[in-house]
């Protein structure tokens, strides 16, 4: 009886895996495209849907800014959710003129001095003729003042401003250098990947816009295609992380990449905020280097990327990783991409994702074990080292 019951389950869930995948001539067959197990944990899900999602803290509230009309806003009193929406940043579209302009991707959000500052992309898939811009505000849920573009590529003022020339604008994200606090801005997508300008005092315009101190951060070269983007840039003890996500993005249902050419999120370091960036091989990011900290497992999270890092609180809380991820239980369709998240370790200064249950109102304890501590616990999301 038990084992009629055993491949009866694996029946069951092979059929599911095959229904999963669109049926189309350029599609491989599922076992081809994800593993059905491997060492990477699994995503705490964050129960909501999002393409390239933003998450700060902020009042003791998580706020998530994700692509969309007008940008939209929602929030949650836990990471895992639930979210309540609670706006946009636009009233309307973007002033920036360019195409898609309604629908502003990849929102990057950050607070300083009492004003928070909403990095946005306006671009079609595909195209270079891209722009990113600024929007502001005093309060999170209030209104937005948009200052347009602060970087175009393709068409535009100072598009023809070297790296503009050869770069593509969009994808940005914030750091500020831990010594002197200067703030930069990197971008970049495909063609000559991810590039780092430095931002003025009102974060809003590039230092020296006509002639700016742009420095590359990865490359892949020697290759026709050079599928970099999406970065993100942290600080943990003494390093400064490039994440980025590699590999093909999206529009699945008209078939699937080699197994491994999917989305997968990967991270160098450097002592400098300006680099050079190596990979846990000591291989340089600018020669196509890129330690994989997440990617597709499990036969359930499909292509993980778009991320962000939220700083912990050295030993009192742990950093998260968020990104979105396409459940192969849901579908493979861009709109169908949801939120997950998993707390990091740092075994020898490179982060490790961590699995275990979300901390939530249904389940508020849970236990785990991270090298150099003696336990965690987490109640209602909260982390607490005993």
């Amino acid at each position: 009886m038990h084992l009629s019951f055993f491949f009866t389950t694996l029946l069951a869930i092979a059929v599911q895996l095959t229904a999963a995948v669109p049926a189309q001539g350029e599609s491989h067959k599922a076992s081809q495209v994800y593993k059905t197990s491997d060492k990477i944990p699994l995503a705490n899900e964050g129960h909501v849907q999002v393409h390239d999602p933003n998450i700060i803290l902020y009042d003791d509230n998580y706020y998530l800014f994700k692509g969309g009309v007008h940008i939209p806003i929602l929030k949650s009193a836990n990471i895992s959710g639930p979210w309540e929406r609670i706006g946009t940043v636009f009233d309307g579209d973007s002033i920036i003129d360019k195409g898609n302009r309604s629908r502003p991707w990849a929102p990057t959000t950050i607070e300083r001095n009492g004003t928070f500052y909403c990095y946005y992309t306006v671009s079609f898939h595909g195209s270079r003729d891209s722009a990113i811009g600024v929007a502001t505000t005093t309060t999170i849920d209030g209104t937005w003042t948009d200052h347009g573009a602060i970087i175009n590529t393709g068409k535009g003022p100072g598009s023809d401003v070297y790296p503009y020339t050869i770069t593509n604008a969009i994808d940005a994200s914030f750091i500020t250098d831990q010594e002197t606090g200067q703030a930069y801005l990197n971008y970049g997508s495909f063609w000559h990947d991810i590039w780092q300008v430095p931002l003025s005092d009102d974060l809003l315009s590039v230092k020296d816009a006509e002639s700016p101190d742009a420095m590359q951060l990865t490359f892949v070269p020697h290759a026709k295609t050079k599928p970099e983007e999406g970065s993100w840039m942290s600080y943990h003890d003494g390093y400064y992380y490039v994440w980025f996500s590699h590999g093909k993005c999206c529009n699945f249902q008209n078939g699937f990449p080699e197994r491994g050419e999917e989305y997968s999120i990967r991270v160098g370091r450097s002592k400098d905020v300006r680099g050079p960036f190596s990979d846990k091989k000591d291989r340089l990011l600018l020669d196509g280097g890129g330690t994989v900290v997440y990617a597709s497992n499990h036969g359930t999270v499909y292509a993980p990327g778009g991320l962000g890092v939220l700083p912990g609180n050295n030993d009192s809380t742990p950093d998260i990783l968020y990104y979105h991820y396409l459940n192969t239980s849901i579908g493979f369709e861009g709109s169908q991409a949801q939120l997950g998240w998993n707390y990091l370790d740092y075994e020898d200064g490179w982060p490790k994702p961590l699995g275990g249950e979300n901390a939530t109102s249904s389940s508020p304890i849970s236990i785990c074990k991270m090298s150099g501590w003696s336990s965690v616990t987490i109640i209602l999301g909260l982390w607490l080292y005993t």
